[in-house]
């Protein structure tokens, strides 16, 4: 046994083995428990050792999205409907996001996308192109899709459900009369308790249905020609 740690401890640390020990540090604690020197720990290195590998923590992060997106399936075969391709690929973008949640607000926060990334991009603009959405089209459907091209969607209020405390009846009451349409909402539409889009809303069939809505729409203007320009 004393022999096979050993043996671990001296294995060569390359910076695929660095980013992927990041990755499954932060699934285990969080993204804000990550540090060097946590994870100089996890891999039997002082932290030094990490910085032949990673210039700072801001390019851990990014090489941690880098391996995340990896896990993205590539590109479907181009026979068949465009929309039914693009959907499976944006759905296994929200599967490794769901592995891995702390992706999504690490992306949030980058400023600029790493090459892995822009490939990830550059492919799905090719989905849509080959899929014969014209070059004006692709670029507005690259702006509606937003972040939900990888998978996410930015929800209008982040605050998790099981942070709100529900209203005592006189509140709700008063909330009822004030905001009628809301109050119809939050009360007449079923919930599940585990979501994080909302009062409860199944996460993965709103993230489906407004995708959806989107790609169908996408293609109506496809096959009328649209055009932004006059």
């Amino acid at each position: 046994m004393t022999r096979q740690v050993s043996a671990t401890a001296r294995a060569p640390l390359t910076r695929d083995r660095v980013l992927r020990a990041a990755v499954a540090l932060a699934d285990e604690t969080g993204i804000d428990a990550l540090s060097m020197r946590k994870l100089a720990q996890v891999l039997g290195v002082v932290p030094m050792a990490l910085y032949k590998h990673v210039a700072n923590k801001e390019e851990l992060l990014d090489g941690m999205l880098d391996v995340v997106v990896g896990e993205i399936d590539p590109p479907a075969a181009a026979a068949g409907d465009w929309r039914d391709a693009v959907r499976q690929r944006i759905l296994s973008a929200r599967r490794a996001l769901l592995r891995h949640p702390w992706a999504s607000r690490v992306l949030e926060s980058r400023t600029a996308p790493t090459p892995v990334v822009m490939q990830y991009m550059d492919s799905m603009i090719g989905m849509f192109r080959t899929g014969g959405l014209s070059v004006d089209l692709t670029h507005h459907v690259m702006h509606a899709m937003g972040s939900r091209i990888l998978g996410f969607s930015q929800e209008l209020f982040a605050t998790p459900p099981s942070e709100v405390a529900p209203p005592d009846p006189e509140t709700a009451r008063q909330m009822a009369a004030r905001f009628p349409y809301i109050s119809e909402i939050t009360t007449r539409i079923a919930h599940d308790d585990a979501s994080v889009v909302g009062s409860g809303c199944d996460d993965q069939f709103e993230f489906e249905f407004s995708l959806d809505l989107l790609l169908d729409g996408f293609e109506q203007l496809r096959r009328r020609g649209w055009t932004s320009r006059p």
